[in-house]
């Protein structure tokens, strides 16, 4: 088997450009093909120093696309990451968040991605490179289908970008599975708030997970929340809201199981963010 490790992202793009398996942790490569090799060649790119760490850049942050979990878990970040750092301590196992990278969640585009809803709350953008240049995607565009995005096979995801301006946000994640480590969830939530003086909400952004082939933003439920007290919404409230969901039977829990979960997981992340606290 052809195994290739680029000394940097420039030979790194010269040798995707012919195509191949792109490796970074590996938490999910490995684990989708168990009992048989991976077809050559094999890049792996999880050495590259440049793509990994995050910083703040113009009023914005990057997040480097081999940034692995754990240290988006233990990051100083200000308050609207709160709810992404939490996803980042229930991806897989403590050893699966030192191997896994959040640039290798969002490729993977799984349903049930832990990264994903609380990045849609950041208004995440991710940045595409190939040899010819970059490309910056809005992430809800990214995504298209299940496990499908708009990456091109001769480019890169190289970072994650956050616009800011929400800072001060109220951030939180919320994720519900089997059990407690190495779980695929049954339904995830995040959310994200803005409160002015009198705990009113001056904005609002709700994505759920894994009740949809992509991971879905709220709009509706958004656009109700605004000029409103977070206790004012209730499981019922919330329910009204899940029109663009579209859970499926399968052995972790029902359809109907996922719609009513999640309307009960948003209804509590909200009343948890609308507190003095």
């Amino acid at each position: 088997m052809d195994y290739l490790i680029p000394s940097d992202l420039a030979s790194a793009l010269e040798m995707r450009g012919s195509g191949g398996i792109v490796l970074a942790g590996g938490t999910d490569v490995y684990a989708q093909h168990v009992g048989r090799a991976l077809a050559p060649p094999v890049i792996d790119i999880g050495g590259l120093a440049e793509l990994q760490g995050i910083e703040r850049t113009q009023g914005a942050f990057r997040i480097g696309a081999l940034t692995r979990w754990a240290d988006v878990a233990s990051a100083d970040l200000p308050g609207c990451f709160d709810g992404l750092r939490a996803a980042a301590r229930q991806v897989g196992s403590i050893q699966v968040q030192n191997a896994a990278t959040v640039g290798g969640n969002l490729c993977n585009a799984s349903p049930a991605a832990d990264g994903i809803p609380p990045l849609l709350t950041l208004d995440a953008s991710v940045e595409l490179t190939s040899s010819a240049g970059r490309r910056v995607v809005p992430l809800a565009a990214f995504l298209t289908g299940y496990r499908e995005t708009l990456l091109a096979p001769n480019e890169l995801l190289t970072a994650v970008l956050v616009p800011g301006g929400v800072e001060d946000a109220r951030s939180g994640f919320s994720k519900l599975g089997l059990r407690r480590y190495l779980v695929i969830s049954v339904v995830m939530v995040a959310v994200l708030v803005v409160l002015d003086a009198r705990h009113i909400v001056a904005d609002a952004r709700v994505a759920v997970g894994a009740c949809s082939p992509v991971a879905q933003r709220l709009g509706s439920l958004e656009s109700e929340l605004m000029g409103h007290s977070l206790s004012e919404f209730s499981a019922s409230a919330v329910a009204a809201h899940l029109s663009l969901l579209s859970p499926i039977d399968d052995v972790r829990a029902t359809a109907d199981y996922r719609r009513e979960a999640a309307a009960v997981l948003v209804s509590r992340a909200l009343a948890s963010l609308g507190g003095d606290g």
